[in-house]
Protein backbone atom coordinates (compact mmCIF):
# COMPACT_ATOMS: atom_id res chain seq x y z
CA UNK A 1 0.00 0.00 0.00
CA UNK A 2 2.80 2.32 0.59
CA UNK A 3 4.53 1.56 -2.62
CA UNK A 4 1.30 2.36 -4.10
CA UNK A 5 0.55 5.78 -2.65
CA UNK A 6 4.14 6.71 -3.55
CA UNK A 7 3.05 6.06 -7.28
CA UNK A 8 -0.12 8.19 -6.57
CA UNK A 9 1.65 11.17 -5.36
CA UNK A 10 3.89 11.16 -7.92
CA UNK A 11 1.31 10.68 -10.82
CA UNK A 12 -0.44 13.69 -9.14
CA UNK A 13 2.97 15.52 -9.70
CA UNK A 14 3.46 15.66 -5.72
CA UNK A 15 6.90 14.68 -5.90
CA UNK A 16 7.93 16.69 -3.15
CA UNK A 17 5.59 14.32 -0.82
CA UNK A 18 6.50 11.05 -3.01
CA UNK A 19 9.85 11.49 -1.50
CA UNK A 20 9.33 12.37 1.68
CA UNK A 21 6.43 9.54 2.24
CA UNK A 22 8.47 6.87 4.60
CA UNK A 23 9.54 9.84 6.73
CA UNK A 24 5.62 11.28 6.56
CA UNK A 25 4.40 7.57 7.82
CA UNK A 26 7.37 6.80 10.54
CA UNK A 27 6.38 10.48 11.48
CA UNK A 28 2.86 9.74 12.48
CA UNK A 29 3.89 6.43 14.31
CA UNK A 30 6.54 7.82 16.57
CA UNK A 31 4.57 10.68 17.53
CA UNK A 32 1.81 9.08 17.83
CA UNK A 33 -0.50 11.77 15.70
CA UNK A 34 -3.26 11.67 13.27
CA UNK A 35 -2.36 10.89 9.44
CA UNK A 36 -4.41 13.63 8.54
CA UNK A 37 -2.25 16.48 10.75
CA UNK A 38 1.13 14.89 9.89
CA UNK A 39 -0.57 15.04 5.92
CA UNK A 40 -1.29 18.65 6.87
CA UNK A 41 2.24 19.15 7.09
CA UNK A 42 3.75 17.33 4.50
CA UNK A 43 1.30 18.85 2.05
CA UNK A 44 2.65 22.53 3.40
CA UNK A 45 5.93 21.35 2.78
CA UNK A 46 5.00 20.76 -1.07
CA UNK A 47 3.47 24.07 -1.45
CA UNK A 48 6.76 25.42 -0.01
CA UNK A 49 9.21 23.20 -2.49
CA UNK A 50 7.25 24.43 -5.45
CA UNK A 51 7.32 27.65 -4.56
CA UNK A 52 10.79 27.39 -3.92
CA UNK A 53 11.23 25.64 -7.39
CA UNK A 54 8.97 28.21 -8.96
CA UNK A 55 11.30 31.23 -7.40
CA UNK A 56 14.42 29.41 -8.78
CA UNK A 57 12.78 28.85 -12.64
CA UNK A 58 11.69 32.93 -12.33
CA UNK A 59 15.29 33.69 -11.02
CA UNK A 60 17.15 31.77 -14.25
CA UNK A 61 14.86 33.07 -17.02
CA UNK A 62 14.79 36.38 -15.99
CA UNK A 63 18.85 35.73 -17.19
CA UNK A 64 19.55 38.56 -14.37
CA UNK A 65 23.62 38.66 -14.65
CA UNK A 66 24.66 39.96 -11.28
CA UNK A 67 24.09 38.39 -8.23
CA UNK A 68 23.23 42.02 -6.45
CA UNK A 69 20.24 42.31 -3.99
CA UNK A 70 18.92 45.34 -2.06
CA UNK A 71 20.48 43.96 0.99
CA UNK A 72 24.35 43.51 -0.29
CA UNK A 73 23.59 47.28 -1.74
CA UNK A 74 26.82 49.80 0.01
CA UNK A 75 24.02 52.62 0.51
CA UNK A 76 26.56 53.91 3.40
CA UNK A 77 29.02 54.55 0.55
CA UNK A 78 26.71 55.97 -1.54
CA UNK A 79 25.28 58.74 -0.03
CA UNK A 80 23.36 60.23 -3.03
CA UNK A 81 21.10 57.35 -3.07
CA UNK A 82 18.30 57.77 -0.46
CA UNK A 83 18.04 54.04 1.19
CA UNK A 84 14.22 55.01 2.43
CA UNK A 85 12.92 55.51 -0.92
CA UNK A 86 14.44 52.47 -2.37
CA UNK A 87 13.31 50.37 0.35
CA UNK A 88 9.62 51.60 0.40
CA UNK A 89 9.37 50.54 -3.98
CA UNK A 90 10.78 47.16 -2.92
CA UNK A 91 7.13 46.92 -1.41
CA UNK A 92 6.38 46.32 -5.09
CA UNK A 93 3.04 47.91 -5.14
CA UNK A 94 4.31 50.23 -8.68
CA UNK A 95 4.48 47.07 -10.10
CA UNK A 96 0.77 46.83 -8.97
CA UNK A 97 0.08 50.32 -10.67
CA UNK A 98 2.36 49.81 -13.67
CA UNK A 99 4.59 52.54 -12.78
CA UNK A 100 7.73 53.00 -14.43
CA UNK A 101 11.48 53.35 -13.02
CA UNK A 102 13.95 55.62 -14.51
CA UNK A 103 18.07 55.50 -12.54
CA UNK A 104 19.87 58.26 -14.02
CA UNK A 105 23.17 59.02 -13.00
CA UNK A 106 26.63 59.01 -14.19
CA UNK A 107 28.65 55.18 -14.52
CA UNK A 108 29.70 53.64 -11.44
CA UNK A 109 26.87 55.08 -9.17
CA UNK A 110 24.74 52.10 -8.44
CA UNK A 111 22.34 52.42 -11.00
CA UNK A 112 22.38 48.56 -12.50
CA UNK A 113 22.53 47.20 -8.56
CA UNK A 114 19.38 49.15 -7.37
CA UNK A 115 17.31 48.01 -10.21
CA UNK A 116 18.58 44.70 -10.70
CA UNK A 117 18.22 43.92 -6.47
CA UNK A 118 14.25 45.76 -7.14
CA UNK A 119 13.77 43.46 -10.08
CA UNK A 120 15.45 40.42 -7.85
CA UNK A 121 12.45 41.33 -4.59
CA UNK A 122 9.87 41.07 -7.29
CA UNK A 123 10.91 37.66 -9.02
CA UNK A 124 10.91 36.23 -5.11
CA UNK A 125 7.89 37.29 -4.60
CA UNK A 126 6.15 35.87 -7.49
CA UNK A 127 6.20 38.03 -10.28
CA UNK A 128 7.86 37.04 -13.50
CA UNK A 129 10.43 39.65 -15.02
CA UNK A 130 13.37 39.56 -17.79
CA UNK A 131 16.57 41.36 -17.53
CA UNK A 132 18.00 43.00 -20.93
CA UNK A 133 21.27 44.83 -21.85
CA UNK A 134 19.72 47.69 -23.81
CA UNK A 135 22.14 46.98 -26.96
CA UNK A 136 20.87 43.06 -26.59
CA UNK A 137 17.52 44.04 -26.51
CA UNK A 138 17.69 46.22 -29.61
CA UNK A 139 19.70 43.78 -31.70
CA UNK A 140 17.57 40.98 -30.35
CA UNK A 141 14.36 43.16 -32.37
CA UNK A 142 16.17 43.74 -35.40
CA UNK A 143 16.75 40.49 -35.99
CA UNK A 144 13.52 39.60 -35.85
CA UNK A 145 12.31 41.78 -38.42
CA UNK A 146 14.06 39.18 -41.11
CA UNK A 147 11.15 36.61 -40.14
CA UNK A 148 8.53 38.62 -38.98
CA UNK A 149 8.42 37.78 -35.67
CA UNK A 150 9.00 41.44 -34.14
CA UNK A 151 4.62 41.57 -33.28
CA UNK A 152 5.17 38.10 -31.19
CA UNK A 153 8.58 39.20 -29.75
CA UNK A 154 6.72 42.81 -28.46
CA UNK A 155 3.73 40.34 -27.05
CA UNK A 156 6.24 38.16 -25.47
CA UNK A 157 7.85 41.34 -24.13
CA UNK A 158 4.94 42.74 -22.86
CA UNK A 159 3.83 39.49 -20.65
CA UNK A 160 6.52 40.43 -18.34
CA UNK A 161 5.07 42.46 -14.94
CA UNK A 162 8.66 43.87 -15.10
CA UNK A 163 11.26 44.24 -17.52
CA UNK A 164 14.41 45.56 -16.77
CA UNK A 165 16.55 47.79 -19.72
CA UNK A 166 19.95 48.10 -18.42
CA UNK A 167 22.50 51.29 -19.99
CA UNK A 168 20.00 52.66 -22.10
CA UNK A 169 23.02 55.24 -23.54
CA UNK A 170 24.86 56.56 -26.21
CA UNK A 171 24.20 53.58 -28.80
CA UNK A 172 24.32 52.91 -32.50
CA UNK A 173 20.67 52.18 -33.75
CA UNK A 174 19.01 51.84 -36.61
CA UNK A 175 15.67 53.72 -37.59
CA UNK A 176 13.77 49.97 -37.39
CA UNK A 177 15.25 49.38 -33.99
CA UNK A 178 13.83 52.60 -32.73
CA UNK A 179 10.74 52.04 -34.35
CA UNK A 180 10.45 48.79 -32.70
CA UNK A 181 11.73 50.17 -29.18
CA UNK A 182 8.73 52.80 -29.14
CA UNK A 183 6.29 49.96 -30.07
CA UNK A 184 7.39 47.79 -27.34
CA UNK A 185 6.94 51.19 -25.03
CA UNK A 186 3.64 51.82 -26.12
CA UNK A 187 2.54 48.46 -25.76
CA UNK A 188 3.63 47.97 -21.93
CA UNK A 189 2.46 51.21 -20.97
CA UNK A 190 0.02 51.26 -18.74
CA UNK A 191 0.31 47.46 -18.70
CA UNK A 192 3.55 46.52 -17.02
CA UNK A 193 6.23 48.33 -15.21
CA UNK A 194 9.91 48.98 -16.97
CA UNK A 195 12.91 49.57 -14.99
CA UNK A 196 15.51 51.49 -16.97
CA UNK A 197 19.41 52.90 -16.20
CA UNK A 198 20.46 55.49 -18.44
CA UNK A 199 23.58 57.84 -18.07
CA UNK A 200 21.27 59.99 -19.78
CA UNK A 201 18.80 62.70 -18.62
CA UNK A 202 15.58 62.75 -20.17
CA UNK A 203 16.73 66.20 -22.58
CA UNK A 204 19.92 63.88 -24.13
CA UNK A 205 17.13 61.38 -25.40
CA UNK A 206 16.65 62.91 -28.72
CA UNK A 207 19.96 62.83 -29.76
CA UNK A 208 19.75 59.06 -28.71
CA UNK A 209 16.91 58.34 -30.91
CA UNK A 210 16.81 61.54 -33.11
CA UNK A 211 12.86 61.49 -33.83
CA UNK A 212 11.36 64.15 -31.54
CA UNK A 213 8.14 63.19 -32.44
CA UNK A 214 8.52 59.72 -31.34
CA UNK A 215 10.40 60.57 -28.28
CA UNK A 216 8.00 63.31 -27.81
CA UNK A 217 5.34 60.81 -27.30
CA UNK A 218 7.46 58.26 -25.39
CA UNK A 219 8.68 60.49 -22.75
CA UNK A 220 5.08 61.79 -22.04
CA UNK A 221 3.76 58.11 -21.68
CA UNK A 222 6.83 57.07 -19.59
CA UNK A 223 6.77 59.90 -16.88
CA UNK A 224 3.13 60.32 -16.97
CA UNK A 225 3.85 56.98 -14.75
CA UNK A 226 7.10 57.11 -13.60
CA UNK A 227 9.53 57.44 -10.68
CA UNK A 228 12.74 58.98 -11.74
CA UNK A 229 15.98 58.08 -9.36
CA UNK A 230 18.33 60.59 -10.16
CA UNK A 231 21.91 59.82 -8.73
CA UNK A 232 24.42 62.27 -8.46
CA UNK A 233 27.32 60.73 -6.47
CA UNK A 234 30.75 59.42 -6.92
CA UNK A 235 31.81 55.63 -8.81
CA UNK A 236 31.35 53.14 -6.72
CA UNK A 237 34.08 51.38 -8.23
CA UNK A 238 37.33 51.37 -6.88
CA UNK A 239 40.12 52.25 -9.52
CA UNK A 240 42.30 49.12 -10.36
CA UNK A 241 45.38 50.88 -9.31
CA UNK A 242 43.98 51.64 -5.90
CA UNK A 243 42.84 48.23 -5.43
CA UNK A 244 46.75 46.89 -5.91
CA UNK A 245 47.84 49.20 -3.85
CA UNK A 246 45.62 48.12 -1.07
Amino acid sequence: MREKLRQLLIELRLAGMADGLDRMLEEADKEGIPTTEVLWRRLCEEKAWRQQRSMIYRLNQAKIPYDWTLKTFPFDQQPAVDKSHIMGLADLSFIDRAENIVFIGNPGTGKTGLAIGLLRQALIDGYRGRFYHAQDLLDEMYASLADRSTPKLIQRLCNYPVLLIDELDYLTLRPEQVNSFFKLMGERYGKASTIITTNLDYPKWYDLFQKKPLVDALLDRLKHRCITIRIDGASLRVPESDTAEK
